[in-house]
Formats: structure tokens, sequence, C-alpha cells
């Protein structure tokens, strides 16, 4: 029996908002989520939400067991699934409060487990898209209409953690042109591909990690500097959520192909 049809990962915040929740605790053949899943309808529309880094924030991004958490939502019959996280900006015009709907990544981490297809059948999921075009207009829509400042795109670069980056590291970045920076957004967004499930990522700008090339001077992140910028702004991230999932249409549209990732995968 489908539980829910749209996922949301995120800080556990997000519990103060939802309506009559029914925890449950999903078993994976990958181990264990990072916690239960919160069940709630919203607008008509059942929700499971989950704390990626645990309700207890006790999970460091790289001990975050994302094929797990992603299996949960499959398992209960999700198939669309929105990603709001932290993030840094490397440029000056991508300023702490603003939102970014990124559109590509760069991967930076080693170690994950971090794809569903470990044989015996090679699998080889196209990257060049990575995140849900219908969802990311939808996110770009809502947010546009509550006068947010969000960018429309934007490629995040997604490090190891759980450290910042050196100044050295956050200049090379900057240099290849990249926009935000963050810790999560790989291996989540790719394994969410892999079970053909839309995903779209919502990049909240918290500070602007070691400094810029382009405003000397500005001081580098602190986790308590994040956590006071994200903390200002989760209410207006609360409610674009909440105008997102009145907005997910019952099916997906034409230019939706999330569904269709094992089409021409694998040899036939």
């Amino acid at each position: 029996m489908t539980k829910a049809d749209i996922g949301i990962f995120g800080g556990s915040g997000f519990y103060e908002l939802l309506p009559d929740v029914e925890e449950v605790w999903v078993e994976t053949p990958y181990g264990a989520p990072s916690d239960k899943y919160a069940l709630a309808t919203i607008d008509g529309k059942k929700v499971a939400f989950l704390p990626r880094h645990g309700k207890e924030h006790h999970l460091p991004p790289h001990k975050i067991n994302y094929r797990a958490n992603l299996w949960g939502m499959k398992k209960l019959g999700v198939t669309r699934i929105i990603g709001p996280c932290a993030a840094g900006s490397l440029k000056s015009s991508i300023k702490p409060g603003d939102f970014v709907v990124t559109d590509q990544f760069v991967n930076r981490t080693w170690g994950r487990a971090d794809t569903f297809f470990d044989g015996p059948i090679t699998t080889h999921i196209s990257a060049a898209h990575p995140y849900c075009s219908e969802l990311r207009q939808i996110a770009i829509i809502e947010g546009q209409k509550q006068g947010i400042a969000i960018h429309p795109k934007g490629t995040v670069v997604v490090i190891q953690g759980p450290r910042f980056s050196t100044q050295a590291e956050s200049r090379e970045f900057q240099n290849h042109g990249w926009d935000v920076i963050n810790m999560t957004q790989y291996p989540e967004g790719m394994l969410a591909r892999e079970l053909g499930l839309c995903y779209v990522n919502i990049a909240l700008v918290t500070d602007y990690d070691a400094g810029l090339v382009d405003a000397p001077g500005v001081e580098a992140v602190t986790h308590a500097e994040v956590l006071k910028v994200f903390q200002a702004n989760n209410d207006q991230l609360k409610e674009l959520l909440y105008s997102m999932i009145a907005a997910v249409p019952a099916d997906r549209g034409e230019q939706c192909s999330c569904a269709d990732t094992l089409t021409d995968a694998r040899e036939s």
C-alpha cells in the first residue's frame, strides 16, 4: 500500500509544521535509514519526511546511509522527492538567505556507497541532467511567487565533510565557476535517479564558504553562523515546501523523464 506520494529530506525543524504525524520505521536491504519516516497529509497529498542527519542530528554527512534513505522512500511509494539543504555561496552575487535551485553538481566526495547497481548487470545511468526538470520549474515558480531571492540554476560542488573547505580549496571551486557548496547532495540525488524517482534540490545559502575571490575580506564560515542564517530563513523554506507540495501534479508531465532512467542504461 502506498503510504506517501512525495518525500522530503531536510532538517528536523520541519516536524514542527507537520499535522497529525505518524512515524514509521522502514527496513531496507541496505541497513538502517537515518531515522523513522514521518508521514502526514498536506493539501490532500501524502508526504513522507526524513531528517537526513537523524532527528538528533547525530549523523555527519559522510556517515549518512543514503542508499537506505532512498530505498525507504521508494518502499513507501514515493515518486517525487524534494531535497532542501544548507549551502555556502561561492559567488558574491549569491548572498546568504538566497535560494538556489541547482541544475548541476560536481562530486568531490569519496568512499560513499553511491549506487544500487553493483552487478551482476552493468548499468550506466545518464547524469547529464541530474535533477528533475518538472520539479525544478515548480520550485522556481513557487519561490518567485513568494518573493524569495531565488536563483533558477546553479552548480553545487559536494565535498566530503564534515570539515569546511580551506581557502585554497574554496578558491579552486570559485575559479571553476561553481555556485554553491554542500556536503549531502551526492549521492542523494543520483540514488533517487537510479530508482526512477524525481528529485529536486533547493540550496538555502547560509554563508560565503571560506571567503570569496571577488570579495576580499569576507570572513570564513563557522558552524554557528550557518545555523543562525538557516534558522532565520527556515520559515521561508517551510512556506516554499508547502506551496511546492500543493503545486506538484498527480501525474508526471511530458517534460519529466525521471521514470525512464534505465532506458538504454543496460545492454539489450
